[in-house]
């Protein structure tokens, strides 16, 4: 038999409210794709408490159970009893980093990612011979021939994913200071993020805009990094620790004053609004963080904007990013925003996808 295991930054008793009633199943991605208890909200939980008790080993094939899970926390919003499962599995994740969880393979393919992804300039460097690549003939011709399938799922699965590289992917083309388009009603800073700049650049170009028609200057400090989401997510606390610091002093040395400082990705957003307790309240923002969709809702948009305003006609299907409904809890100003467009039809979408 095990011996009894407190895993570190989990409070004893925190998994006691589940009471295994099964309303997280449906909402569970990993579980309504494996259809495995263990790679559920409510066997994980079990599985927690029998680690706890010393009935069960955390050896690689219980880690891989917990690896399953995607964090979108839907579990959390759909929980009766207020599990607290964003909590525990933030708690555990640590954990299986240790040696002996995973092979040799997934744990250097992991330091790699996290050698890469939250630093832009190590991320443009290794996606530049990719430029001829991603979004041309090549690309399709080597799915189609199942040459991906060559490098093993992982990098397959990833290739899948991979845009089109545009020009923007590999410079900041937005300046630092972006003044408002007439009366200046406020002044923010925004994050431009480390993979969202490379591979979706466009997002942060039309929240500048639409920001400034607003009324808002935007200023974007250049030597910004990561927020330190995509370690927070794999359970590389420390790491996470230094990439915040670091944004935090990058956005605190602005001079001026900031009404807010704003992101456009959810993870990024959820990870910087817990900043507070990944670093034991030493260090914070001068101004508070906000997602800019919540930010432009509760200021509201001018009537000049709206006036700019073309028409959709046509039904819109809206999905909420996990981390924006169940980590940050933003759902209705997104939907309040978008109705703003004259001709929209907005539609719910009925499944995560």
């Amino acid at each position: 038999m095990a011996s009894p295991t407190q895993l570190p930054g989990l409070p004893a008793g925190a998994a006691d409210p589940c009471v295994h009633c099964g309303f997280c199943l449906p909402t569970c991605a990993s579980y309504r794709v494996l259809a495995s208890e263990m790679d559920s909200p409510r066997g994980r939980i079990h599985a927690l408490r029998a680690i706890e008790a010393g009935e069960l080993e955390l050896d690689a094939t219980v880690a891989s159970h917990f690896d399953t899970c995607l964090g979108c926390y839907a579990c959390v919003s759909a929980c009766p009893s207020g599990v607290r499962y964003d909590q525990l599995i933030e708690a555990t994740r640590p954990k299986l980093n240790q040696a002996n969880q995973r092979s040799s393979w997934q744990t250097s393919f992991r330091k790699l990612l996290l050698q890469v992804l939250p630093y832009p300039r190590r991320l443009r460097a290794l996606l530049q011979p990719l430029r001829a690549y991603a979004g041309t003939p090549l690309q399709t011709l080597a799915r189609r021939s199942g040459l991906t399938r060559l490098f093993g799922p992982e990098i397959e699965a990833m290739e899948q994913l991979l845009p089109p590289l545009v020009p923007e992917s590999f410079n900041d083309p937005l300046p630092q200071i972006n003044p408002a388009s007439g009366e200046r009603r406020g002044r923010v800073a925004l994050l431009l993020g480390c993979v969202q700049r490379c591979f979706d650049p466009s997002v942060s170009t039309a929240t500048v805009k639409v920001l400034q028609a607003n009324g808002f200057e935007v200023v974007i400090p250049p030597d910004q990094g990561c927020c330190g989401a995509v370690s927070h997510h794999q359970g590389e606390l420390e790491l996470t620790r230094e990439l915040a610091r670091d944004l935090v002093r990058s956005m605190n040395a602005i001079q001026g004053e900031l009404d807010a400082v704003l992101v456009a990705a959810s993870g990024c957003g959820h990870t910087m609004k817990a900043y507070d307790e990944l670093l034991n309240g030493k260090a914070a923002f001068r101004a508070p963080v906000l997602d800019v969709q919540e930010f432009l809702a509760d200021h509201g948009l001018l009537e000049t904007f709206r006036a700019q305003l073309q028409p959709l006609p046509g039904v819109v299907a809206m999905h909420d990013a996990c981390h924006m409904i169940h980590g940050q809890g933003i759902q209705a100003q997104p939907r309040q925003l978008l109705r703003a467009i004259p001709g929209i039809q907005l539609r719910e979408a009925t499944e995560a996808g």
